[in-house]
């Protein structure tokens, strides 16, 4: 079979975050780091690789803490890497996923390294990658993926009545009491930056970001957005994306206070099922 990979973006350092690497923090019951229960959620799929997109205040924790495998899966790492001197951050998650582009030649499903998925997440996308030739990706409820308090950014979905994605936009500012500000509604579908992808479609976001930094050469905070330059292509009719509705709860760390909520949460899925 052909292999598949599971590719983590875990190139940021949050500074909501105290500058820490929220990937480490121990959320597991048993005291796993983030990243660790997530790996232990991903690999129950059948991945036969592991990538992590570090950065250069991530790569070498990285490596100190994982080598080269875990739970006897290959570990291969991509450095984003981006000129200080002339930028104030990455160019986004576009960029961070477009760094694996010479360790991928198959099929691959690629999340944030600081948000909890659940098992059931990376086997949808998992089994549609071995029998489709087309994209997927998990739809959010809007009012599952974002919380009580504070603003976050989420691509909007819109999707047909066979489940293919339409569009995605990037919403930004979105509070969970302010929703019809934005025209939106609690059960609107969003990405959680969690897609299924082929090497084809990896080589079309390459072009877009390739483009993009040439014509903002001298802009020192633009991103490319990975739901964004996808909905391009979406739109573009260069891929096709079959949207799968979530399953299981998402969770995932933003704030320091959140490491607690998220313990607490992943105790109660354990000892609810």
């Amino acid at each position: 079979m052909e292999e598949i990979s599971i590719v983590y973006m875990c190139a940021g350092i949050s500074s909501r975050f105290g500058g820490k690497i929220k990937q480490f923090a121990k959320v597991g019951p048993n005291g796993e780091t983030l990243i660790e229960y997530s790996l232990n959620q991903a690999l129950k799929a059948g991945f036969s690789r592991i990538i992590f997109i570090v950065g250069n205040k991530t790569e070498k924790e990285f490596k100190e803490k994982f080598g080269n495998v875990y739970n006897n899966v290959p570990i291969g790492y991509a450095l984003q890497y981006y000129d200080e001197e002339k930028r104030d951050k990455p160019w986004g998650t576009t960029d961070a996923l477009c760094s694996i582009k010479d360790l991928i030649n198959g099929p691959f499903v690629v999340c944030n390294g600081d948000d909890i998925y659940g098992e059931e997440s990376f086997k949808i996308l998992f089994n549609h990658l071995k029998e489709n030739e087309i994209g997927a990706a998990i739809g959010y409820k809007l009012k599952e993926a974002i919380p009580k308090k504070g603003k976050v950014t989420r691509g909007i979905m819109k999707i047909d009545e066979k489940n293919n994605l339409v569009s995605i936009k990037e919403t930004f500012n979105i509070e969970m009491d302010k929703l019809n500000d934005l025209n939106l509604k609690e059960d609107d579908l969003c990405s959680m930056n969690i897609f299924a992808l082929h090497p084809e479609s990896l080589s079309l976001l390459n072009k877009i970001l390739e483009k993009t930094k040439r014509e903002n050469t001298r802009d020192r905070k633009k991103e490319c957005l990975l739901p964004e330059d996808i909905g391009k292509l979406i739109t573009e009719k260069k891929i096709k994306i079959k949207i799968y509705p979530a399953t299981e709860e998402w969770t995932g760390i933003t704030s320091p206070e959140d490491e607690e909520l998220v313990r607490q949460k992943l105790k109660s899925t354990l000892s609810n099922n």
